[in-house]
């Protein structure tokens, strides 16, 4: 295996290292109104209570990256993310993880921010490399790169670690250093396909052994459709974890996620005496 690479992200107040030598960093995944109906009902109204509640539930909770997506059909995305991203920055300090396939919504946020912004996402297609890759130079930002091309979303770990190679090579083309890439792998579900969860297990221990790079990915994908999905989220957390995930996008306010993902660093050996454990411990204990 390569030597690990280490993805620095930043606010204006706040830095946050990415690197499988540290405990796990979580991407707190809340503030999306895709699949969540109160959120998309606040925002169609324009109000952002909600928002600036969920982005400080989820710092509390652990989350030092939050992920922010403001997808509402019919609205200027444009001008409504940039909106949630001020939201959000006026209540916490956490570096942000902009999520939108829209560019022009993309620049606007990226040049209204101030620190150096995770990018969600890239891919293997060449629209996506030609549109997403230079702004992520010319803003200096990290940039997600998920495992899929022109022709979808690859069967087999093998093509999705070509699908990894081709983002990482087209990126340092652009000058976007191999640190500045987060890969997903994607998780998809298993109830669809029972072997996923182990084609993604698999995915990230390839890439992680040939390019030593961050590893992300929508963590709860893996068990859409199934009953007691927090259990098999944990499970499945910590499983990749031990496989390379460094930055799961999750939900934070979910006790058996956050603390498989805590439990996980702590076999690993990336919490010294056990520190970060026993501190989410008293803090559950406070909370019952």
């Amino acid at each position: 295996m390569l030597e690990n690479k280490k993805t620095i992200l930043s606010s204006k107040t706040k830095t946050v290292e990415i690197c499988r030598d540290n405990p796990t960093v979580l991407i707190g995944e809340r503030i999306n109104p895709t699949g969540r109906k109160v959120v998309l009902a606040a925002l169609q109204e324009g109000n952002f209570e909600m928002v600036r509640q969920d982005a400080i539930k989820q710092v509390e909770a652990g989350a030092t990256v939050l992920d922010v997506n403001a997808g509402v059909p019919g609205a200027d995305e444009v001008a409504l993310l940039s909106q949630v991203m001020q939201e959000v920055m006026s209540v916490v300090d956490a570096p942000l993880c902009i999520d939108t396939a829209n560019p022009q919504a993309l620049e606007a946020a990226l040049k209204l921010y101030e620190g150096k912004a995770l990018i969600n996402s890239v891919n293997g297609e060449e629209k996506s490399l030609e549109t997403v890759l230079p702004l992520a130079k010319e803003y200096g930002g990290a940039v997600i790169g998920l495992c899929m091309d022109d022709d979808g979303i690859p069967a087999t770990p093998e093509l999705r670690l070509k699908a990894a190679e081709k983002i990482i090579e087209r990126a340092a083309a652009k000058g976007i250093p191999v640190e500045d890439i987060i890969i997903d792998p994607l998780a998809m579900t298993m109830s669809a396909d029972h072997t996923a969860g182990l084609t993604t297990l698999k995915t990230i221990e390839l890439i992680v052994a040939e390019f030593g790079v961050n590893i992300t990915m929508g963590a709860s994908n893996i068990s859409f459709g199934l009953p007691d999905r927090k259990y098999v989220n944990a499970a499945y957390m910590a499983m990749a974890i031990h496989a390379g995930m460094t930055c799961p996008i999750t939900n934070p306010l979910v006790v058996e996620i956050r603390t498989a993902a805590l439990a996980a660093d702590l076999a690993l050996g990336r919490d010294e005496y056990g520190m970060g454990w026993i501190k989410d411990f008293r803090k559950r204990g406070k909370n019952k």
